[in-house]
């Protein structure tokens, strides 16, 4: 046994012995399943290259490109970028030429762990936006997101070179929130220009951009903007926190983002504001607000997100005050409107005939005479005709949309009345709700589903239901938080209270909204009303 023993262990050692000899005569080699962030650029261009070709598989769009250069062309190098995605005139005038053409007798290459790529990046390649990784998995990212990725022998480490150059749209005016006065610009999906188009309205050097990458698949950029200074550091650092606990494979719109961020989850009503427009977000950051920008997508997200931004517009600050504050209560009226109005006609034509003038009762009898279906079934039967409607609408093509959308409804309010089914109130009570719900937009979800509630809540209890609705809203409401801030927060009997209902002079609202901001919450340090004629004839005389 002990022989036995022996021998084994002696073989053992052979055997490791001329394992190590054969490793020594290869030299130091990386494993073949190590991951693409763990394995380093070798000095082998060969190496490299079949490496970078295994994690991208056999796509036709992947390029690469082989070269030689230096003083007598000792050295092999390759440029790898996907077709599509990168500007090829760049690439030869900016890359390849300076590369090929450099002047290598006067300046030659040195080799060693960073010399020749520091002197390549430095002294040869003309682009702005370079950046040097020894990681093979930092250099497919870059060619996946576009950029160019510039290999060679006898370096161990490997340059990215920005040269992005894929087709984009312009910046056009956004079809969701189109105005008469104002700006017309509008984000796009390219990240870089919605970025510009920020830093374009704030020239400020407070203004933050910190970027990071979600998506395990996608690789999506996201950008958190905000003022340093301004905005309020803890809603801040919930953003930064809750972004950076995603573990998600795929971000393909910021409606991604959206739902995995917002405080309350299971609320009809969205904690988490969007926009498509430049000027509201630059507006929302100088208020303190948090901006969330994704790559691909044109709506920027913005938050702590409050009850009363629905109703506020980017016109409203175009515009004279007097006529903007009237125009903003006639939102809030049509958005009680949009959704107690059909459950208001089902309580007061069930329970409460009694509160209904005598002729307007009459009226109605005689139109509701011949329907063989209560008031609850004629208006759930309208409102669902009116969203199938409108749901064909979006999605057929613009022009074939339209047309369904307008004589559908024509021909289905005049063919339901005409053969009895439901009764002219009722069609004029759901047309007025319909219209009434699109001058908000952002809560024309939230309309659909509070209106069907409040019109069970009508047919089931009357005006006693109507009631115990809107306490209901109103008590949900008030709990809502959006990252810390109160949800009701600008219908608190603050400072915001000037921007709520209606809108007051821009001159008159000297601070930032109350806890969006910290630091520095004066927007203006003095404001002077305009004085009046006879002040300003007598000044001026004065003076003269």
């Amino acid at each position: 046994m002990m022989w036995s023993l022996l021998i084994r262990k002696i073989g053992f050692w052979k055997q490791l012995r001329r394992d190590r000899k054969k490793e020594d005569k290869k030299g130091p080699e990386q494993p073949e399943n190590q991951q693409p962030a763990d394995r380093k650029v070798s000095e082998k261009l060969s190496d490299n290259l079949d490496f970078i070709k295994s994690q991208l598989g056999d796509s036709g769009d992947v390029k690469v490109h082989e070269f030689r250069f230096g003083e007598n062309y000792e050295f092999g190098g390759a440029l790898i970028f996907i077709d599509g995605l990168v500007n090829m005139d760049y690439i030869t005038q900016g890359i390849m030429r300076p590369i090929i053409s450099f002047p290598y007798s006067k300046t030659p290459l040195k080799k060693g762990p960073g010399h020749g790529i520091d002197q390549i990046s430095k002294t040869v390649l003309c682009s702005g936006d370079i950046e040097t990784k020894q990681y093979l998995g930092e250099l497919i990212s870059g060619i996946l997101a576009g950029d160019t990725v510039f290999l060679a022998d006898s370096f161990q480490q490997g340059l990215v070179i920005s040269t992005k150059g894929w087709d984009k749209r312009g910046v056009t005016e956004p079809e969701t929130e189109s105005v008469v006065r104002g700006p017309r610009e509008g984000f796009t999906e390219n990240f870089r220009t919605n970025t510009a188009l920020i830093r374009r309205k704030i020239k400020s050097p407070k203004l933050r951009m910190e970027h990071m990458t979600i998506g395990r698949k996608t690789q999506t950029s996201v950008c958190i903007a905000y003022l340093d200074g301004i905005a309020n550091d803890r809603v801040t650092q919930q953003v930064r926190s809750r972004l950076k606990q995603l573990d998600i494979d795929s971000v393909l719109d910021s409606g991604y983002l959206e739902e995995y961020i917002e405080d309350a989850p299971f609320s009809i009503f969205a904690t988490v504001g969007y926009s498509e427009k430049p000027d509201v977000i630059a507006s929302k950051i100088l208020e303190g607000r948090t901006a969330i920008l994704v790559d691909g997508s044109p709506f920027v997200l913005t938050v702590p997100f409050l009850f009363v931004e629905a109703f506020q517009t980017a016109e409203d600050y175009y515009v004279r005050s007097i006529y903007s504050s009237i125009m903003r209560l006639l939102r809030f009226f049509s958005y009680l409107i949009a959704i107690f109005a059909p459950a208001i006609y089902i309580a007061l034509t069930t329970f409460h005939q009694e509160l209904i003038p005598t002729t307007l009762l009459m009226t109605i009898a005689s139109a509701r005479e011949g329907t063989p279906f209560p008031a609850f079934v004629e208006a759930f039967v309208m409102l669902l005709s009116f969203e199938i409607l409108r749901e064909a609408g979006l999605r057929l093509p613009r022009p074939v949309g339209q047309a369904v959308s307008i004589v559908g409804a024509l021909v289905m309010g005049d063919a339901a009345v005409s053969a009895g089914i439901v009764g002219a109130p009722m069609v004029i009570t759901v047309a007025i709700t319909a219209v009434a719900g699109f001058i908000i937009p952002e809560q024309n979800d939230t309309i659909s589903i509070l209106r069907l509630i409040m019109m069970i809540l009508s047919a089931a209890l009357g005006g006693y239901g109507i009631a115990m609705g809107f306490l209901g809203i109103l008590i949900h409401l008030g709990s809502l938080q959006s990252f810390g801030i109160a949800y009701f927060n600008a219908f608190f009997p603050t400072r915001d209270m000037e921007d709520t209902f209606i809108r007051m002079p821009l001159w008159a609202m000297v601070k930032r909204p109350t806890r969006m901001a910290e630091g520095d919450v004066v927007r203006r340090h003095f404001f002077v009303p305009p004085p009046k004629t006879g002040q300003a004839d007598s000044q001026s005389k004065g003076q003269s």
